[in-house]
């Protein structure tokens, strides 16, 4: 290619949209164009307005930039690095490394934008991956090789919970993960990058990040550049992958950001009108193939708690699996505040997980959804007015509420309480007892934030030797 014929220039900028003439040929849909003092505005082509322009989003900051201004095409797209020595790495959109230490060495470039695999290579297993918590694992299974969303409102502990997946699922993952941070502020970046590395687990790991200061065309990119990643591993390397996205709705919002700054006619509620399209070609990548399987679970913030806003419904229609935060139940202290009536998954059936698992699961559901009823006729009347049964159902419901609250590792520093990873069957086995009411006549605090059930016959031991201790005492 003669790079000569692809040199052109500025004619306009606005924002971040910059306008570029070139004599000759056009340079095609998402290139990349480089201008400014050494090169340093990058620019993808979005748009071709005529035989001579192309109009572009900036994915760095455009101060300095001026009309006139040369523009250089050196027939790539965006690239990102992949290979085994991008572990333990921390990257930005470029693939330019962001953890200060020096760019890893033997590594292959690779575009961002690619094909999801065709439909003759995608593998569907029917298979459990265990998280250690209870709530999930018991009510909502997640799928090995699926994808899974959080659902909340602000503050309601969406990164908690992700953070302690995380915890939990890449020190026994046998594949390698890769965490993409997508608008994320630079605080949370560095805090899991020094958790990870503490917790001897970065080893297996890849970061990307788009931080929350950057362009609009960067963060609406940085999903993909991970993606690319992932891809390379499971493609490439035959590894199972695990992707963990925070946040799904900042890729939303940046693509509304830069259809806005294109002058595309918004959609319903200000959203753009591709929406549904430029979620799909992200989604779409991530899958199971023969060779290897993507498994991804990503954070979603649901603006004002409406889970009928069209991110959240757009997002709801690729997931396996679906975990609903409730800021009532964060309210009570309910944590995670797992709301289990809205959360779903289709791993929950008794040709994958067993009769056994399946009838406790709607069993539990079955009563929390009594006492729900019930909450109304409680506030009004007391419990004294219910019958006897209700009065059962409603004792129930509060010990197996009470017993989805679990200790995190993350939150170990302000709890005090050290965090807690149950195996599936144990989880099993407590709730098989507390539906039986073998813990009708237990305090119900002794089932708040506990492993095991073991542990919470051991809680009211030692309540009832302290009762008895003060008793003697006075």
């Amino acid at each position: 290619m003669d790079e000569e014929q692809y040199i052109g220039k500025v004619t306009r900028v606005r924002g971040s949209v910059v306008d570029v003439s070139f004599d000759n040929k056009l340079p095609p849909l998402h290139s990349v164009l480089y201008t400014g003092t050494h090169s340093k505005v990058i620019i993808e082509v979005l748009l071709q307005l005529d035989a001579h322009q192309v109009r572009g989003v900036a994915l760095t900051p455009t101060q300095g930039l001026a009309r006139e201004m040369k523009v250089r095409y050196t027939g790539r797209s965006l690239e990102v690095p992949v290979g085994d020595t991008t572990l333990s790495r921390m990257f930005d959109v470029f693939g330019h490394t962001i953890d200060g230490l020096s760019d890893p060495l033997d590594v292959v470039w690779r575009p961002i934008l690619r094909d999801p695999p065709d439909l003759m290579s995608r593998a569907t297993r029917s298979a459990i991956f265990e998280t250690g918590i209870k709530c999930i694992d018991v009510l909502m299974p997640l799928e090995r090789g699926g994808k899974t969303g959080l659902f909340g409102g602000a503050g309601v502990g969406k990164t908690v919970l992700l953070t302690e997946m995380i915890h939990h699922l890449v020190g026994q993952s046998k594949g390698v993960s890769i965490f993409c941070g997508i608008g994320e502020r630079c605080r949370e970046g560095e805090e899991l990058y020094r958790e990870m590395k503490s917790a001897g687990v970065l080893p297996g790991m890849v970061l990307v990040f788009g931080q929350m200061n950057e362009p609009p065309g960067n963060r609406f990119r940085v999903g993909h550049a991970a993606l690319t990643m992932a891809e390379y591993f499971r493609d490439d390397k035959n590894k199972d992958v695990l992707l963990l996205i925070d946040n799904v709705f900042r890729f939303i919002q940046a693509g509304m950001e830069v259809s806005g700054l294109m002058g595309q006619m918004p959609s319903r509620m200000g959203y753009q009108p591709t929406l549904s399209t430029e979620l799909s070609k992200l989604q779409e990548r991530i899958s199971s193939t023969d060779k290897g399987a993507i498994t991804s679970i990503q954070a979603v913030y649901v603006p004002a708690d409406d889970l009928t806003d069209p991110s959240a419904v757009h997002t709801f229609s690729h997931l396996s699996a679906s975990i609903v935060l409730s800021r009532k139940r964060a309210g009570e202290g309910l944590f995670p505040a797992i709301d289990p009536l809205h959360s779903a998954s289709k791993m929950c059936n008794p040709e994958v997980i067993g009769q056994r698992h399946y009838q406790l699961a709607q069993e539990i559901r079955k009563n929390l959804a009594q006492y729900e009823d019930l909450k109304d006729i409680i506030a009004m009347l007391g419990t004294e007015q219910l019958s006897s049964e209700d009065r059962k159902t409603v004792n129930r419901a509060r010990r197996l509420e009470r017993f989805l609250t679990q200790p995190f590792f993350t939150t170990e520093v302000f709890s005090g309480i050290p965090g807690k990873v149950i195996p599936l069957e144990e989880t099993l086995n407590g709730f098989e007892r507390i539906l039986n009411d073998e813990f009708a006549d237990i305090p119900e605090n002794c089932l708040y934030m506990v492993g095991g059930i073991e542990e919470a016959i051991e809680k009211e031991k030692s309540i009832n030797i302290n009762e008895s201790g003060s008793l003697h005492e006075a």
